[in-house]
């Protein structure tokens, strides 16, 4: 799962050139939740239902510490992967894999940023002024180019935002052909949440600035990012590879090779890269805050240089099947998802090392492992059901983007229902269904969350539109109706507020070492949404219609004629 982080440095350790698909979420939930230094005082769990036992079982055999935190193009995944294809075939499943395996290749591009020869100057007046590697910018990997080298006039264009439904285009009147690019991240706040949210991804900005001609970019950090991404930390994540999609002829798939070369400065260096032009970097940044911002050219040109050391890799995802018993129906299959990977091995925390991930998302993998044992142990619906471990969910929802486009199993796609990082520790009576106001699926939900006897809540930040940021989003784009089922926020009683706990863990173990089995998981809650998954799915698998967009909906109308 990926919280919270400025659209502009996310694009680093992803992929700024390659426009990251993977989208931020919250790093916080509101002001007046404050997180403790230690966590929430909470009883042991208690475990006492074979389904939790379960559940408890596999999220400690994945975030073993043998696993190594299960990073994509790693052993540790790699194991990881074998184990659950273990599990598909204990609990029944059909292979759905190549070649009649658990296994779908996934091909990769991990790219690697090289200290040596990056650089960033500023060419004015005669004279040139060089910004500080590492102190005041990093160079964005490239795909497409070990070595890249670009000297070019630069524009600002705002927030790269264009949007004629809603009134706005960062770019009109302005050139940006043979030019740089230079931007903020976001979009306008008078936006509303789901289309701010498309408007803030990164590779909906690389896409628009393509489009008009632009050969770099520069992204230039507020000092808002940095409140919630410190400068220090995304110079310390730097060095970490990142990944894109390999297409056939071996080159990136989404990496705009257009774009020779590309930077991200941070806040306190904006004033040296505005410097002699219509506005000071306060004066945008005022702007920006206000929803005016307009475009310029910038003054002399701007020189960019940068290395990256680019590897071809595979990895994998993990697919079972259960067949449909409606040989009409029976090609349609119902998704269910959940990523397998996580971070891998970082920086010592305390001794450790080890980003074990156990609920993120060994939780959300065991989740989907038990909901495919209810379902095997039943009547097969209508559809088939595929269940899909995904592999680099941390690296830009790339292994739920092949499988979309490049399903394992044949016949249409008609529903995806993902499970990432339930957030089960602290008791609950409900569930938070992220997405279902888009599509139909509303309706199996609703069914099935009275059958099982569990309430729905609505989002309780949907501003932060988490529906654009796991790997759900990857079948939305690909015309699929999804939802994502979320942990609860209403508490089984009143010594425990989930929302507190939540908040502990964003802020002290989300994609640190303590993202561990020791975390007071809450199994009985577990099952509960592996027999609510279920339920969903058989409801969905058995219905006469597959599901729909809703009328008017905006990621209907947009992607909806994907998969037509």
């Amino acid at each position: 799962m990926t919280l919270r982080l400025p659209p502009l440095l996310l694009l680093l350790p992803c992929l700024a050139l390659a426009a990251c698909q993977r989208e931020a979420a919250p790093v916080a939930t509101p002001a007046d939740m404050a997180a403790e230094s230690a966590p929430p005082a909470a009883p042991k769990p208690p475990n006492d239902s074979p389904a939790g036992q379960r559940i408890e079982a596999d999220v400690r055999a994945l975030a073993d510490d043998a696993m190594e935190g299960r990073e994509t193009g790693t052993p540790g995944y790699d194991r990881a992967a074998e184990y659950v294809a273990k599990r598909y075939a204990e609990i029944g499943l059909e292979p759905a894999g190549d070649d009649g395996t658990f296994f779908q290749t996934v091909p990769l591009l991990r790219a690697t940023l090289q200290a040596d020869g990056a650089r960033f100057e500023i060419l004015r007046d005669g004279k040139a002024s060089a910004l500080k590697f590492r102190d005041e910018f990093l160079p964005t990997p490239n795909y497409n180019a070990p070595e890249a080298e670009l000297e070019a006039p630069a524009v600002f264009v705002g927030q790269a935002v264009h949007a004629p439904d809603l009134g706005h285009d960062d770019f009109a009147g302005l050139d940006l052909r043979g030019k740089i690019a230079v931007l903020f991240g976001g979009a306008p706040a008078a936006f509303g949440d789901t289309q701010r949210a498309f408007h803030s991804s990164g590779r909906e900005k690389l896409r628009n600035i393509v489009e008009r001609g632009a050969i770099g970019v520069v992204y230039v950090n507020t000092a808002e990012d940095e409140v919630r991404y410190p400068w220090a930390r995304a110079v310390q994540n730097a060095d970490k590879p990142s990944m894109r999609l390999r297409g056939a002829d071996g080159r990136g798939i989404d990496t705009f090779p257009q774009l020779q070369a590309g930077a991200v400065v941070s806040a306190a260096a904006a004033d040296a890269l505005f410097a002699g032009g219509d506005q000071s970097a306060a004066m945008l940044f005022d702007a920006a805050r206000a929803g005016t911002l307009k475009g310029f050219a910038l003054p002399g040109t701007l020189r960019l240089a940068g290395r990256t050391r680019i590897e071809p890799l595979d990895s994998r995802n993990v697919v079972g099947r259960i067949a449909g018993s409606d040989p009409a129906l029976a090609a349609e299959h119902v998704v269910y998802t959940a990523h397998l990977d996580h971070v891998g091995i970082g920086v010592e925390v305390e001794g450790d090392g080890i980003y074990n991930g156990a609920l993120d998302n060994a939780l959300g993998v065991a989740i989907l492992l038990e909901a495919a044992r209810e379902l095997k142990d039943g009547a097969p619906p209508k559809r088939s059901l595929a269940f899909v471990a995904l592999t680099a969910e941390e690296k830009g929802l790339l292994g739920a983007e092949w499988f979309a486009h490049h399903p394992s199993v044949e016949g249409p796609l008609v529903a995806n229902l993902n499970m990432d990082m339930p957030m089960l520790t602290a008791p609950t009576t409900d569930v938070v269904p992220i997405g279902v106001e888009h599509s139909s699926l509303k309706g199996a939900l609703e069914t099935a969350a009275a059958e099982v006897g569990v309430a729905l809540s609505p989002d309780p930040f949907p501003e932060e539109v988490v529906f654009v940021r796991s790997d759900q989003y990857a079948f939305v784009r690909a015309g699929v109706p999804a939802v994502y089922l979320s942990g609860g926020v209403v508490g089984a009683n009143k010594d425990q507020d989930p929302k507190v706990a939540m908040t502990w863990f964003l802020r002290n173990c989300y994609h640190q070492p303590c993202d561990e089995v020791d975390l007071p998981i809450y199994y009985g809650d577990a099952a509960r949404l592996a027999t609510l998954n279920a339920r969903i799915g058989r409801i969905v698998g058995d219905a006469a219609e597959r599901p729909r967009w809703n009328e008017g909906d905006f990621f209907g109308e947009r992607f909806g004629g994907a998969r037509d």
